[in-house]
């Protein structure tokens, strides 16, 4: 709705708020404005948000280790959050490294990070199995390694 002010200019008075879409089709013209066109947006996407993710597990592990620890299925430590701190620091430069391989569409190596990452996913799910048997995170932990290693395929069948 305009209205025209004592100037004779029109001005939006009832303009609507953005919305989640405006705001991703904003962020998706500035990810294209600087890295060029996204040419695979599905598999752009799910690693980024894979990535993010892992981004977002590591800080959690460095901001209350204890939580972190009990939802993932590691085992509280005797000596205090070390572990954790050191689980934190690992997730985080390794999301942030994903993401980086997204941003610079860099196929090969994010297809190299997902499929040794199911391993890991993999190896982690026995870890716990063997510490804290917690059906919900070995479940997460296998599911995960399910995730990398299609989306790592993907990533090789793209490039």
């Amino acid at each position: 709705m305009s209205m025209t002010g004592f100037s004779g200019q029109t001005d939006d008075i009832a303009r609507p708020l953005p919305s989640v879409v405006d705001a991703a089709q904003t962020l998706l013209q500035s990810v294209r404005g600087r890295f060029g066109a996204i040419e695979h947006p599905r598999l752009f996407w799910l690693s980024l948000f894979a990535g993010g993710l892992l981004t977002l597990i590591g800080i959690r592990f460095l901001i209350v280790p204890e939580s972190a620890a009990f939802t993932f299925g590691v085992g509280t430590s005797q000596s205090g959050s070390e572990l954790h701190h050191i689980i934190g620091v690992r997730d985080i430069w390794l999301g942030a490294l994903a993401v980086l391989f997204v941003l610079l569409r860099e196929w090969r190596a994010l297809a190299a990070w997902f499929l040794l990452a199911a391993g890991v996913c993999f190896y982690d799910a026995g870890i716990v199995f063997n510490s804290t048997a917690n059906l919900w995170a070995i479940a997460f932990h296998c599911g995960s390694g399910v995730f990398c290693w299609k989306v790592g395929r993907a990533c090789l069948k793209k490039h």
